[in-house]
């Protein structure tokens, strides 16, 4: 999913973002549409993207860019221009919740160090402000999105752009990614919480509160 090669602009913090389509119309009743803040890491180029909705429905649009820092810059002030943009999109959008893509190794390894830099940005971001993080790998981001945990980068792109209903296909790919991740933690958050649950010893009642699970044989 995320990738740091490309061209790059030379300043620091450059943010590139789109043009948000009309809202896709009523999110359902039966639950509050929740709002997700996805996080593609990078140092060259962070990716982001914000979708609400309810699980099972396809989500609106609310905001996608990304933040470019160069490859020339000092890393502590990529990493400062990243914190200092994911900030204000927190306070602008508002999420309930930031998803991350989870970083795996791979064999360039400076590539992988600063995927992993970006996105413990990102979730200290969310951290500070009391907001739930949320860690999907790129397989169950390919496999919530387009039913393939294997399909490539313009399948993906191609499956968000029509569950957003975009009419200008995200670019660079980081920002399609963003969304995809928002995407993926929308849909997945009900099984999410229901294994938290189950670890906890709880179940989920009908009505999504937790009911506490008995065990044992006391009267």
């Amino acid at each position: 999913m995320g990738s740091d090669g490309g061209t790059c602009d030379d300043r620091v913090g450059v943010v590139t973002r789109y043009a948000v389509p009309p809202d896709n119309g009523p999110l359902g009743a039966a639950r509050a549409p929740a709002r997700v803040l996805g996080v593609d890491p990078g140092l060259t180029r962070c990716g982001l993207g914000v979708i609400e909705g309810v699980p099972g429905r396809p989500p609106a649009l609310v905001a996608a860019g990304v933040v470019r820092t160069g490859a020339d810059q000092d890393v502590a002030a990529r990493l400062l221009a990243i914190e200092e943009e994911i900030e204000r999109w927190l306070t602008e959008y508002r999420p309930d919740t930031v998803a991350v893509e989870r970083v795996f190794s791979q064999h360039n390894v400076r590539t992988v160090m600063g995927t992993a830099q970006a996105g413990a940005v990102a979730i200290v971001c969310a951290a500070r402000r009391g907001l739930p993080v949320a860690l999907h790998t790129p397989s169950e981001v390919k496999a919530a999105v387009t039913g393939n945990g294997r399909a490539d980068k313009a399948q993906v792109t191609a499956m968000v752009m029509r569950l957003l209903r975009m009419t200008e296909r995200p670019s660079p790919a980081d920002t399609a990614d963003a969304l995809a991740l928002a995407i993926c933690h929308l849909w997945r958050a009900p099984a999410i919480r229901m294994r938290q649950a189950t670890a906890a010893g709880t179940r989920t009642a009908p009505d999504g509160s937790n009911v506490r699970r008995l065990t044992g044989g006391g009267t």
